[in-house]
């Protein structure tokens, strides 16, 4: 009888095509199901990977990914709303992963993957947050059983954490958000990616809520130090207050693609660190590696 795959949404992003690689290389059939699929370029003979044009706002395309699988892993993000195309923080972060939570039980799929993000909150001054903790909730109140694994700021090769940063310390000077000292727990998108295919497996688990921060604390005046002294750049950094920022922001809004956006200083004003008493990657069995001995490999490779 052939394997069941499992459907991966948001397979084509940063952290959806790590899950695609992890599932692979861990013996798994895989379904990409996303708005521009494509195939890994990376895969081989006998790699049981498919990929299926799916929009999460499409009924229709969401329930046809579905069929047949054996469970799911919603990875859809959305960081910057085009209105104008109905890319909203709602229609993604709300009703579509409300809708593929309501699909994956009507399909029978029990283990459903949720992926939200460290700080989800009702009550965050950001809509990007709030609608993630929506989210969350739409999922809970379909699938009761499903999931939710919240990482914190990830990283990787190709990522845009460490490319933005590795661009700015090029500069003579990097204005830091407020005085730098924003907490975070920087972790690898390889090391989210394994917790999330290994919560998928039968075997049935005790916790609903993972946060998965890396092992090191930094702030943000840390984390470019970091950047820069491994590209060799001095710039000096010029602490800008947040009301600044968030000014800015609104002058960068009407641009097709803003390179700043509010929701981005506001998740910058609050420290993002995973609460000891969720589900951790030791319940997992999983040590996550420390941005110190990634950080070389991940900048050269971009």
């Amino acid at each position: 009888m052939q394997e069941r795959p499992t459907t991966v949404f948001g397979g084509t992003g940063f952290l959806g095509r790590a899950v695609v690689r992890e599932l692979v290389e861990s013996g798994r059939a895989v379904r990409i199901a996303a708005r521009h699929p494509r195939l890994p370029d990376w895969l081989e003979p006998g790699d049981r990977v498919e990929a299926v044009a799916c929009d999460i706002r499409d009924e229709r395309q969401v329930a046809a990914a579905l069929v047949g699988s054996e469970a799911a892993i919603n990875a859809v993000g959305l960081y910057v709303e085009r209105r104008r195309s109905g890319l909203t923080f709602a229609a993604i972060h709300v009703t579509g992963a409300g809708r593929v939570a309501r699909l994956a039980r009507d399909a029978g799929i029990a283990r459903l993957i949720h992926v939200s993000g460290i700080g989800a909150s009702t009550d965050s001054p950001s809509a990007y947050v709030r609608a993630r903790a929506a989210g969350e909730e739409a999922v809970i109140e379909a699938l009761p059983k499903a999931i939710l694994l919240r990482p914190g700021v990830l990283f990787g090769p190709d990522d845009a954490l460490l490319a933005n940063l590795a661009r700015l310390v090029h500069l003579p000077l990097v204005p830091l958000f407020g005085r730098g000292t924003t907490r975070l727990q920087p972790v690898h998108v390889d090391d989210v990616a394994r917790a999330a295919v290994r919560l998928t497996a039968s075997r049935p688990v005790a916790r609903r809520l993972f946060e998965l921060g890396g092992p090191e604390v930094l702030n943000y005046r840390e984390l470019v130090e970091r950047v820069a002294a491994q590209l060799d750049r001095q710039p000096r950094l010029l602490p800008l207050p947040f009301l600044a920022w968030h000014l800015a922001a609104l002058l960068l809004a009407p641009l097709p693609s803003p390179p700043l956006t509010r929701d981005q200083v506001w998740l910058m004003q609050r420290d993002n660190l995973a609460d000891p008493d969720a589900g951790s990657f030791a319940d997992l069995g999983i040590v996550p590696r420390t941005l110190h001995d990634s950080l070389a490999r991940c900048l050269s490779e971009r």
